[in-house]
C-alpha cells in the first residue's frame, strides 16, 4: 500500500513549536554536542545529499537492515536499498520473502545484528542525546548494541533545546503522527511501548548521525 506523509500529517494535531527548523548556530551546537557524546556527525543540505552520505558510509558486501522510517523513505533510501544499484546484502528483501511467520520473525530478530542498521530518530536534544520509541522495538533494538554499525538519519526539525523537550517531542509530535500512519497502514493504533534515550556512543565510529537541513520525518 502506497502511503505518503501528506495522507495523514495535515489532519494530525501536533505541538508545532517542537517541529520548527532551527537556526544554523543551533544546528552546529547540536552537532558538536553529539560529537562530544561519541557520535559521528555528518551535516548535509538536502535529502539527495543525505542519500549520497549514506551510500558513502556503507561498504560493498555489507549486510544492511533498516527499521521503518519516514525520513529514510523521504531521502530515497528505502527504495534504493530494495531496487538500487549497490553491492550490499539487503536483509529486508530477504525477510519479506519468507512465507512462514515464525521463520520471518526469527529473521527479523537476527537482522538486528546487521553490519549496518539504518533508521530515524524522534528527537535530538541540543545537548547531544537521541530519543526514539517503537511499538515493537524492531527499530530501536539495534541502536544500543546489536548492530555492527548504526546510521541514524534525521531532519534538523527534530532538534530541540533539552532532553526534557526531546521527550515532550516524542509524545506531542512523533507519536500522534506515527499513530495516524499506523492506523492508515495497518488498521491499528501505535504505542510508545519501548523507548530509548541514547545518551552516548562508547564505541568509536560505530554510530553516525546524518543531519539534514530540511524538515523530514517526525
Amino acid at each position: 500500500m502506497s502511503q505518503q506523509k501528506s495522507d495523514y500529517a495535515d489532519d494530525t494535531d501536533i505541538e508545532a513549536t517542537l517541529d520548527d527548523l532551527p537556526d544554523e548556530e543551533t544546528i552546529e551546537e547540536t552537532a558538536d554536542s553529539l560529537r562530544e557524546n561519541g557520535f559521528e556527525v555528518v551535516v548535509v543540505d538536502s535529502a539527495d545529499e543525505a542519500l549520497e552520505a549514506i551510500q558513502s558510509q556503507i561498504p560493498a558486501g555489507a549486510s544492511v537492515m533498516n527499521g521503518h522510517s519516514t525520513t529514510l523513505e523521504e531521502v530515497g533510501f528505502a527504495e534504493y536499498l530494495s531496487e538500487g544499484d549497490h553491492e550490499w546484502e539487503s536483509l529486508p528483501d530477504e525477510i519479506w520473502g519468507i512465507d512462514d511467520d515464525e521463520e520471518r520473525q526469527a529473521a527479523r530478530r537476527e537482522s538486528q545484528t546487521a553490519d549496518y542498521f539504518l533508521g530515524g530518530i524522534n528527537a535530538i536534544a541540543r545537548t547531544g542525546e537521541l530519543v526514539a520509541a517503537d511499538r515493537s522495538g524492531s527499530r530501536i533494538g539495534a541502536y544500543p548494541f546489536a548492530a555492527g554499525n548504526v546510521l541514524i538519519v534525521s531532519g534538523v526539525n527534530k532538534i530541540v533545546a533539552s532532553l526534557d523537550d526531546a521527550l515532550d517531542r516524542l509524545e506531542s509530535v512523533a507519536y500522534p503522527l506515527e499513530n495516524e500512519r499506523a492506523k492508515e497502514a495497518y488498521g491499528v493504533e501505535s504505542a510508545i511501548a519501548k523507548q530509548l534515550i541514547f545518551r552516548q556512543e562508547l564505541e568509536e565510529g560505530r554510530t553516525t548521525v546524518v543531519l539534514v537541513r530540511e524538515q523530514l520525518g517526525y
